[in-house]
């Protein structure tokens, strides 16, 4: 499939012990960074165009700097982080390295909390300035703010406009940076509050500002700041004087977990990130809830606290079909059900001939539903098996046992993974060319013109790869039949919280419904949907609908699957093809417990959600379909 990016991943770590504590159990003082270095990493697969750190020292003397941010671009961000990092320790002695109080008072980066990034762009905006963790400061510690997340807000253009009726002129329009001015102003008010308190006490100079730092509230910033967002998120941050804190969406669409002792406070977005860098058992980990706020204060202390009232729980499906590590124990578990569910409707396109059937998979992320697939077949094999034994009216002999016994499933690594598709190529004929070449094959592992090839993937978005490379390639094979199976169900509508499809004509599946539109004299279908989807946007958040599911409902989903394979066929390619959708039903029976699904089915979460469905099928009709 063609790579998606999600936007993004977090890890946060608070120290809860002294410096000197971490020095003498684990022999560095640096187990804080050297964690933190482990989280990104084994997160790399949820951000590879930049990542960035942060770090916080406690009760720093005044002169001295005690907030630090480092920040790189490209695939190799987290490494030119850390190599950055080190480079600044080579000027010190070894022994001033070693030394837990020489590094808390001297040495950068040498503070009792930090905050990972990795960033994928689902907007377009590239470029350092765009890389998190971003940064607003102030010579009050309790007002600096440093603050990530792995998000993407529906509403931007609504909150910008409430500020900016405020007062406030943000820089820069978009969701990152008016959240960070929206969250620092009401952190401003929250020190302002404790400011008020301290003076009503009686108290002057830096008591005020101890004051301040121990009962600033970030509940309190949380729920004026985040109250009227629209959109799936997990942001955190950190203050000055030693706040951190992490948040999820009401809905839970975007995911975070944790884990605390009594030496760590930690936060990733996935829980095998926990488990592997921290050397514990699923069990001790536990999800953040939708709507509900970690926070660990200056002195330590860790409270959980429901910041707004959660919604219907939607969590984002995709991320165990795609986004999140394969190696969660649930997720594996899911990817291969999805896989094995998948096992009658294959069936059905080889014509139930198993014996000149060839199973395999795109690499990578398709790996554990293949395994789920295979599952399957195996199952079905072995009850092939018993019912010839059972069907024999003798006692076989060993030659028509060993006949029955010896059919097997028969599986291969058919596609290899060759090449990365450079951008420096512009012109689309040379890109496509270099693009029909970006996967391999391994030559004679089926029989030409006998067997069937099956071919397992976790998802067919846009039909490209399809198109340009795989299909081409495998009919190299001169196979009977090809069989192109996606785990996930067909991908209609355009994602908006988080990751990068948002235009309805990228996807195959909504180019198939509208050719099919055409063909059968029904364009009428499409300007309704145009009108309507005007119409939806004058409505009410709370009565909006989306119009966009009018596209699809003349069609079922073999119709839908028959176009796809006619339009995505490579010319000269004249093997018989097949695609395979998981279907609405089996989503569900494998990942029961993650139900947005908008991008299947159209239900969106958020009104947010609706209204930029609505909006981008208007766009593509003003746009395109006069033209086509």
């Amino acid at each position: 499939m063609e790579p998606l990016h999600e936007d993004c991943g977090v890890a946060l770590i608070r120290l809860l012990k002294p410096f000197e504590y971490y020095q003498q159990k684990y022999g560095t003082w640096k187990y804080g960074l050297n964690k933190l270095y482990l989280m990104m990493e084994k997160q790399h697969n949820r951000g590879q165009e930049g990542a960035g750190m942060a770090c916080v020292k406690l009760d720093s003397a005044p002169g001295k700097e005690y907030m630090f941010r480092e920040r790189a671009m490209g695939s190799n961000a987290i490494t030119e982080i850390f190599s950055n990092l080190n480079d600044e320790y080579k000027e010190f002695d070894p022994s001033m390295l070693s030394d837990a109080n020489y590094a808390k008072d001297n040495l950068p980066f040498a503070g009792e909390l930090y905050m990972g990034h990795l960033r994928y762009s689902t907007t377009g905006k590239r470029g350092i300035q765009y890389t998190h963790p971003f940064l607003r400061r102030n010579n009050w510690r309790a007002k600096n703010l440093c603050f990530c997340g792995n998000f993407n807000m529906t509403n931007v253009d609504e909150i910008f406009n409430q500020l900016t009726k405020q007062g406030q002129c943000p820089r820069i329009y978009s969701d990152t940076y008016i959240l960070l001015e929206l969250m620092g102003h009401r952190l401003d008010r929250e020190v302002e509050r404790n400011f008020i308190e301290a003076k009503n006490l009686g108290l002057e100079d830096t008591s005020i500002t101890e004051y301040i730092e121990n009962h600033v509230k970030m509940s309190n910033v949380l729920k004026t700041s985040m109250k009227d967002f629209d959109g799936g998120y997990v942001v955190s941050g950190l203050t000055g004087s030693g706040e951190m804190f992490a948040m999820r969406d009401p809905w839970g669409i975007r995911p975070a977990f944790y884990y605390k002792n009594d030496e760590i406070f930690v936060v990733a977005s996935e829980r095998p990130v926990l488990q592997t860098t921290f050397d514990l058992e699923y069990e001790d980990i536990q999800e953040l809830e939708p709507g509900e706020a970690l926070m660990v204060n200056k002195n330590g202390d860790f409270s959980k606290e429901q910041i707004l009232v959660p919604a219907k729980k939607s969590a984002c499906s995709f991320e165990r079909i795609y986004f999140s590590r394969g190696s969660d124990r649930d997720i594996y578990k899911e990817r291969k059900k999805l896989g094995k569910q998948l096992t009658q409707p294959i069936l059905k396109a080889v014509d139930y001939d198993i014996n000149h059937t060839v199973f395999s998979y795109i690499p990578n992320t398709a790996e554990v539903a293949y395994y789920g697939m295979l599952d399957g077949f195996k199952e079905y094999m072995n009850e092939q098996k018993i019912k010839k034994i059972e069907n024999l009216d003798h006692r076989p002999t060993h030659e028509e046992l060993e006949n029955i016994l010896s059919n097997f499933v028969r599986s291969e690594k058919v596609a290899w993974k060759d090449i990365k598709l450079r951008t420096f190529i512009s012109e689309s004929d040379s890109r496509n060319d270099l693009a029909s070449h970006v996967y391999d094959i391994t030559y004679g592992c089926i029989k030409p013109y006998v067997d069937n090839l099956v071919v397992i993937d976790d998802s067919i978005v846009r039909g490209t790869t399809l198109k340009e490379s795989i299909l081409r390639i495998l009919d190299r094979l001169h196979p009977k039949k090809m069989v192109m199976v996606s785990s996930a169900p067909q991908i209609r509508y355009p994602d908006y919280y988080g990751i990068d499809m948002s235009r309805l004509e990228e996807f195959c599946v909504f180019r198939a419904a509208i050719q099919l539109l055409k063909d059968r004299g029904m364009e009428h279908v499409i300007e309704e949907v145009y009108k309507q989807s005007l119409s939806e946007l004058k409505k009410s958040k709370t009565e909006m609908q989306n119009a966009v599911r009018g596209i699809y409902e003349p069609f079922t989903v073999d119709e839908i699957n028959e176009k796809i394979v006619e339009m995505l066929r490579p010319e000269g390619v004249k093997t018989p093809i097949e695609v395979i959708y998981q279907s609405l039903e089996g989503l569900r029976s494998a990942i029961p417990e993650h139900t947005g699904d908008w991008y299947f089915t159209g239900k969106y979460p958020t009104p947010g959600g609706t209204s930029s469905c609505n909006k981008a099928f208007i766009s593509y009709f003003e746009k395109f379909y006069k033209t086509i």
